[in-house]
């Protein structure tokens, strides 16, 4: 018998209003801190509710292009104030609905603030440059235009940074907006949405569609009316998503996760490594990303930096994201907790050799969750599969390398590009890791995962198709160049 902290349905924002789906269905949004809690409930939405909101988008889509950037600038701004005065409220369903520390979802709802009001100043930027004509008595520029109804999917690690830093180039560009999320981070969403609705944005510009992925994702892809698709998900679903949308002949934007490497070098500042690997791989679980995953160490070094690195890992607290005093929380889902489990006997399996860690954790409370201790792996080869697939969870496979040659060379043995990072003091292996490492986002003596708002973000190989994400990037995805050549009659 599950008990409830919040027995709140949160339904469907579709043309300015709060709608039941029409299958008058529920989904139980349950804390993976407590499994016999319940957060709240979303809707279990059909084809039928998509396409009202799809509907919706593409009637409003012409009024909202018309209002004028600056304008549109001005009701994110509302935004941004509206979700910094609920601030703790959110973060604190963040952790509930999927586990990660209130420090960290407090730090994740700030930055949602931050995009947001980053974004609303586009409003007052330009939108166009002037080109000089052949013809002297011409004037020809360039216009920034809206691509019109945008299919946001999202989704469950970052339930407020990621929908905003979407939704928020969309809108300010003057695009009109359908946002399906993760159900494990939809009523976190909800509450993300209720702030955009306060702040005043005109009917059918911002709808909000839960259910699953197969049903709404699906649905929405597949929409007549929709012109471009942002997805952030797993890299199987990402390639349906890009496909899809190239029948169609729509835009489209995939981010589809990573595996990370780490390299450390043996003239490296090992304490400073340590901590960010640690940082780097087991915050909010390891579910990132970005996380780093793979750390390669040059054999000079190895020794000492994994016992370093084992050393720090014992000291983590592990538990209720609620509480003081925790550091990581549990897996944000039993079917994610059952992941990273299979990875980490499959990593037994392969033989690598299992230091610390690695355990689903008993006892009172941790219980009713799904808490794993984070893990070390040592003795990793770079064909094993816990070197080669995305974990999405507290895993890091320690990798030797004979030199830094071979640490480049193994750091780039993956499908993926997203994200990279070395330490070292030597300018000569920085700027070499510079140019040869096949990542999108390079750190240099910093954890992998981060970026900061205002610089694109996006990967290369199978972690990243389309434009970048965030800063001024986004204006590439988010809108069409309209060149305009004026004469005199």
């Amino acid at each position: 018998m599950q008990t409830v902290f919040k027995e709140k349905t949160y339904k469907n924002f579709i043309n300015n209003e709060w709608v039941e789906a029409s299958s008058q269905e529920r989904i139980p949004s349950i804390n993976p801190a407590n499994k016999e809690e319940i957060v709240g409930y979303v809707q279990s939405s059909t084809k039928e509710d998509l396409d009202k909101a799809v509907k919706a988008a593409d009637e409003a889509k012409k009024a909202w292009r018309k209002l004028g950037q600056a304008a549109r600038g001005q009701l994110l701004f509302k935004a941004a104030n509206i979700l910094e005065e609920n601030l703790d409220d959110i973060a604190e369903t963040m952790t509930r609905e999927m586990g990660k520390t209130l420090p960290e979802a407090k730090g994740e709802t700030a930055r949602g603030v931050a995009i947001l009001r980053y974004y609303a100043s586009e409003g007052m930027r330009k939108e166009g440059d002037v080109i000089p004509s052949s013809d002297k008595d011409a004037l020809m520029f360039t216009k920034r235009t809206p691509l019109g109804v945008v299919g946001v999917i999202t989704p469950w690690n970052f339930p407020v940074a990621i929908p905003i830093w979407k939704m928020a180039p969309a809108l300010v560009y003057g695009n009109t907006i359908v946002l399906k999320p993760a159900t494990e981070g939809a009523v976190t969403a909800a509450k993300v949405v209720e702030c955009f609705a306060k702040a005043g944005l005109p009917e059918g510009v911002l709808n909000f569609v839960t259910g699953s992925g197969s049903v709404i994702g699906q649905a929405l892809i597949d929409h007549p009316l929709l012109n471009a698709i942002t997805f952030t998900g797993s890299e199987q679903v990402g390639k349906n998503v890009a496909k899809a949308a190239t029948e169609r002949g729509i835009k489209f934007q995939m981010e589809m996760g990573g595996k990370n490497p780490v390299i450390v070098a043996k003239d490296a500042n090992l304490d400073l490594a340590v901590e960010a690997v640690i940082s780097g791989g087991f915050r909010s679980s390891g579910q990132k990303c970005t996380a780093s995953s793979r750390v390669i160490v040059e054999e000079a070094v190895y020794e000492e930096f994994k016992e370093k690195l084992v050393q720090e890992t014992k000291k983590i607290t592990v538990g209720n994201g609620l509480q003081d005093g925790i550091w990581m929380g549990p897996c944000a889902s039993e079917s994610q907790f059952n992941t990273v489990k299979k990875y980490i006997e499959k990593g037994k399996e392969e033989g690598a050799s299992l230091l610390f860690g690695g355990q689903e954790l008993k006892g009172e409370e941790l219980d009713n969750g799904f808490y794993i201790s984070p893990a070390v792996f040592d003795e990793v080869t770079p064909d094993m599969a816990i070197a080669q697939e995305e974990i999405f969870g507290p895993v890091i496979a320690l990798i030797k390398a004979a030199d830094f040659e071979e640490a480049i060379t193994v750091a780039n043995n993956t499908k993926y590009g997203l994200s990279a990072s070395i330490f070292t003091t030597n300018i000569n292996n920085l700027l070499e890791f510079i140019d040869d490492i096949e990542a999108g986002l390079v750190r240099i003596n910093a954890e992998s995962a981060g970026v900061e708002l205002q610089a694109p973000f996006g990967g290369m190989k199978s972690s990243s198709t389309g434009a970048r994400e965030q800063g001024e990037a986004a204006k590439e995805f988010f809108t069409a160049i309209k060149t305009v050549f004026i004469k005199g009659s």
